[in-house]
């Protein structure tokens, strides 16, 4: 009983329940996309479903596609974003919070039933659906997701560093292109990765503001694991899983590297 307690008493057995649930719902899935991944339908062991994605041309270019849309929503999200941000960290009366919480409200509703409205809006002003809805669509999901890290950086934002650089004579251009842009990249950063993976991901968005006629490579994915071909899926969804990963390793490098070109 002494030894029960004494286990439970120390501070690292409380990670054990984590551990257990990131082993079963984090690792043991990921293994088993890596298996499925490299076999076959009779459990063999091939490089067949790498062969049909580098010979099959519409996986690839739904890729593709999928990064540019991706890119271009990344970019409308950021010259959007970052203006709004930056005067909701300036704004002095206690007004920012109430607009942040605006910003954050459509949040707590599904986005099916989002982007459902938004269709229904989009028929009731008769807007063909296509890429323009598309893009609009992925905009309006995913414009919090980078409002809202870039305004807690600036809300963070060391006002000295600014009272330094206009003691020094800076203008309002630069101290905003010297110290407040250069310190603000960390969530910048963070706001493109939460735009740009989910966006590349997706497929429930395209298939409603597209009526299925857009395909982007997330909708690729769902089609191969409904159609039963599981193997080929999986390999689909370890792609996006490596593309994640390379998208975060350059994150990290690229918020260390802004850390420390703000500082200089």
């Amino acid at each position: 009983m002494g030894k029960i307690k004494q286990f439970f008493g120390r501070r690292s057995s409380w990670s054990i329940p984590y551990l257990i649930f990131m082993l079963i719902f984090v690792v043991l899935p990921l293994v088993l996309v890596v298996l499925y991944a490299f076999r076959d339908p009779a459990g063999n062991f091939t490089f067949a479903n790498v062969r049909t994605f580098i010979n099959e041309r519409e996986s690839v270019n739904t890729l593709v596609y999928s990064i540019g849309i991706a890119l271009i929503t990344t970019i409308i999200c950021i010259l959007l974003g970052y203006p709004a941000a930056y005067i909701l960290s300036r704004t002095k009366f206690r007004n920012a919070s109430v607009m942040v919480a605006l910003f954050l409200i459509p949040m707590f509703i599904n986005v099916l039933m989002r982007t459902l409205a938004t269709v229904a809006l989009f028929g009731f002003i008769k807007v063909p659906l296509g890429q323009a809805t598309l893009i609009f669509g992925m905009v309006y999901n995913y414009l919090p997701f980078m409002i809202l890290p870039i305004y807690t950086v600036l809300q963070k934002l060391d006002k000295s560093y600014i009272e330094a650089a206009q003691d020094l004579g800076a203008n309002g251009f630069k101290v905003f292109t010297k110290v407040t842009l250069p310190l603000s990249m960390p969530g910048v950063v963070s706001g493109i990765m939460m735009v740009f993976m989910p966006t590349i991901s997706t497929f429930a968005i395209a298939e409603l503001l597209t009526m299925n006629n857009i395909k982007l490579f997330g909708t690729v994915i769902q089609e191969n694991i409904n159609n039963g071909m599981w193997n080929y899926g999986a390999l689909l969804s370890l792609i996006m899983l490596i593309l994640i990963v390379v998208t975060n390793l350059f994150n990290d490098e690229k918020e260390e590297a802004s850390a420390a070109g703000g500082l200089v």
